[in-house]
This record gives structure tokens, sequence and C-alpha cells, in this order.
């Protein structure tokens, strides 16, 4: 699917390490579940991923151990990260405008809404017109509209771990598609149009849409 994608990088919005996570750049584990798992030859491709430090749970955890070097004093640290975050897309120009993060803002899946972005989050996405925000920990697809603005919600974190049977009955946003199998997504994007895709684990396209903005508006390279 790589190959007849032709892309041209990936976004990873899921869990690579389970478990105890990883020690050092030298844990094995990152040939066991990163390097060794994505070896075709379409998927040497830059990767980019993303998590949130939101999540309240985290720090209330006792089962394992986290390094909160340079996250410490937290309220401080999330101030300064939510003040960055609104300065940088307050600053862009770009004409489309795409978040990624880990946890889900919206969901109807196993975890659902994550209440702390729902707080902070939505408010800033909004505000300064944010297209899609982009997530995995989910292990499903989704596709969740935003009632009251043209923002869209996309989970795509059906890479394994999926058929968990464990959907929300409503939601109070537009749900568009939920998938509870395994998948992916495929972004494919020009100035004026971005269509998305949603593939099953055989490479069946199973949900597809288009967003498209006028040639009239402001863009930056």
């Amino acid at each position: 699917m790589g190959n007849k994608l032709d892309i041209d990088f990936v976004v990873s919005t899921g869990d690579n390490f389970y478990g105890n996570g990883i020690k050092g750049v030298n844990d094995p584990a990152f040939l066991e579940s990163f390097s060794n798992i994505y070896t075709a030859k379409s998927l040497q491709k830059q990767w980019y991923s993303d998590t949130t430090p939101f999540i309240n749970d985290y720090y209330k955890d006792s089962k394992h151990t986290y390094d909160w070097r340079g996250v410490s004093p937290r309220h401080i640290y999330l101030k300064n990260l939510l003040k960055d975050f609104k300065a940088a897309l307050v600053k862009s120009n770009a004409r489309w405008k795409i978040v990624v993060g880990h946890h889900a803002i919206r969901s109807i899946g196993h975890h659902g809404d994550t209440p702390e972005l729902v707080k902070h989050l939505i408010p800033i996405l909004k505000a300064n017109n944010v297209d899609i925000y982009m997530n995995g920990h989910d292990h499903c697809l989704q596709h969740i509209c935003s009632k009251d603005s043209p923002l869209q919600y996309l989970t795509s974190g059906a890479g394994s771990k999926a058929w968990r049977g464990d959907v929300k009955e409503s939601h109070s946003d537009y749900v568009k598609f939920f998938y509870d199998g395994q998948g992916f997504m495929s972004v494919q994007m020009t100035e004026i149009d971005a269509k998305f895709a949603f593939y099953n684990v055989y490479g069946e396209n199973i949900h597809h849409w288009k967003v498209s903005k006028s040639r009239s508006m402001h863009s930056s390279a």
C-alpha cells in the first residue's frame, strides 16, 4: 500500500512500545517493535511520532516509573506548553492546519473522550480554525465532525489490539464513521483539496471523503 499511495512520510499516532516501555536508545524493543516490523521499502521515509503530556492519570500512576525531567513542576510546564501551542497556531497562516496527538479528543471507542484535551485544546483549536485533529490511542478508525465548527477528529489507532467490541452508543458531535477492526489512514493534500481514506488490514478502502478550500483563501508555503 505504501507503494500504491506513493507516501512522502508517515505519522505514527499510536503506542509503539507496550509493557514497561523503553530504557534507552539502545533498548532492543526498538528492533522488536519498530525497526523489524516496518521493513517495507515504501515505509523507509521520514516518520513523525507524537504524544500528549496533558493526561492526569500518567502522573498518578504508581505501577510504572516515568522520567519527568524537564516537565516538572507540571502546572508550570503545561501552562507554558499551552501558551506556545496557541502562539504557534496564531502565528501560522497556513491554508491547512492539522494537529496531531496520541490521545483522542473525541471518541466513541474504548477510551472515549479525553476530558483534559476537551478542556484545554478544543477552545484553542476552534479559535484558530484548525481543520483536523488526528490521534491514535483508541484501537480503531473513527471520523467525528464538530457540530459547531469545521474541526474534524480522526482516530487512526488500529495497528493492533483491535476488535475490542467496546463502543459508546452516542456522542455530542457527529459520528461519520467507526470501525472496530485493524487498519490505517491515508491523507493526500493539495493547496485546495485534502483527501482522507481509511483502509482495513487487507488494504480495502472502507471510508473516504474530501475537504476543499477556495483558491482565494490566503495561504503560505
